[in-house]
């Protein structure tokens, strides 16, 4: 997220910051939100330049509570903590009109009771066998389309301040 020097313009950090100035003027400048973040100006403008390897965790916490920014959290997961990377964390927020049509086009694309019968037939053995495998990763596959526009869903409950957990 924060590896080299980009446009402020493009950094996710200065993106959520200035979203959150609509609501909080005192986000408007690095100033303020330094203030507020407890942080220099010069480490929110290296934040925000992309000049710093890695945002600590701890302030990406602190942005995305006062940001309203649940995103950057997921971004810090997906793109710069290593255990992360590979999970299917939303980084964008969509509209609850699009996260819906994503979220419902995903469902209708499989069949959720084929899903269900053949797990039930994989696992009743109590192990995936060679010829269950490529069964079993395509269920996974499928389930994780799915799970990917649930957290989708769940980012927009963290944004109006609700906890799904």
């Amino acid at each position: 997220m924060a590896s080299g020097q980009m446009k402020c313009t493009e950094n996710v950090y200065y993106q959520a910051r200035k979203e959150a100035a609509l609501y909080n003027d005192k986000l408007g400048s690095r100033e303020g939100a330094a203030e507020l973040l407890g942080i220099s100006v010069s480490s929110l403008a290296d934040y925000e330049l992309g000049m710093t390897k890695f945002v600590p965790v701890d302030k990406v916490l602190l942005m995305a509570e006062l940001y309203k920014a649940p995103q950057l959290k997921n971004g810090y997961c997906k793109y710069e903590c290593p255990l992360g990377q590979h999970r299917p964390f939303p980084v964008k927020i969509d509209t609850v009109e699009l996260a819906t049509v994503k979220f419902v086009n995903a469902l209708n694309e499989i069949d959720l009771r084929k899903i269900q019968n053949n797990l039930m037939s994989i696992s009743s053995d109590g192990k995936i066998d060679d010829s269950e495998k490529d069964a079993f990763l395509s269920i996974v596959r499928q389930l994780g389309v799915i799970q990917e526009q649930i957290e989708s869903l769940r980012l927009l409950a963290e944004k109006i301040g609700g906890s799904c957990y």
